[in-house]
């Protein structure tokens, strides 16, 4: 029997029993070893009881990459550590200290360390940290803002969704 190191850090044995082993990889033309392993070593979000209320999809841009002009749908979670120019619909945003996110942005929960340029509507909670800067049309359920951190633009409590709920009530 064989030991490797699998794409994720573990080790898996090779031997003809174990399914995705990397002798049965070889053995299959035109099946890579990444997919199989990535197949094998993911685990579902309720499967993971870390005591980390995170579950879902996760999008990391890392420090030094460049995402411009994509519409990202379906992330639970996006963080930011290089730069993003995009339109997004998530649950939370965490923008990292030299991260950067220009667009437009509909969430949940937005943890801002670096800097935001756009239109932010935070459903729930906008955390401005003391190196965060927010600027834009803004619009949030509740704020927490640090010493040292920066919000300006058209800036306006409550979401969207609560501004329609008021007009339709007063319509109504």
């Amino acid at each position: 029997m064989l030991r490797s190191e699998t794409l994720f850090g573990k080790r898996e044995t090779n031997s003809p029993n174990t399914p995705f082993s990397a002798a049965n990889n070889l053995a299959q033309p035109g099946v890579s070893n990444v997919s199989k392993t990535a197949t094998q070593t993911t685990s579902s979000p309720q499967s993971n009881n870390s005591g980390s209320n995170e579950m879902g999809s996760k999008l990391i841009v890392g420090p030094n990459i460049k995402l411009k002009g994509v519409e990202i749908n379906d992330c639970d979670t996006l963080v930011v550590e290089g730069r993003v120019e995009a339109t997004m619909d998530s649950r939370v945003i965490q923008i990292a200290e030299k991260g950067a996110f220009k667009g437009s942005a509909e969430i949940d929960l937005a943890e801002i360390r670096g800097d935001f340029d756009g239109d932010l509507t935070v459903r729930q909670k906008l955390v401005i940290y003391s190196t965060g800067k927010v600027s834009g049309k803004i619009r949030y359920g509740k704020l927490v803002i640090e010493e040292g951190g920066q919000l300006s633009g058209d800036v306006q409590v409550g979401s969207n969704a609560e501004q329609r709920e008021l007009l339709q009530a007063k319509t109504a």
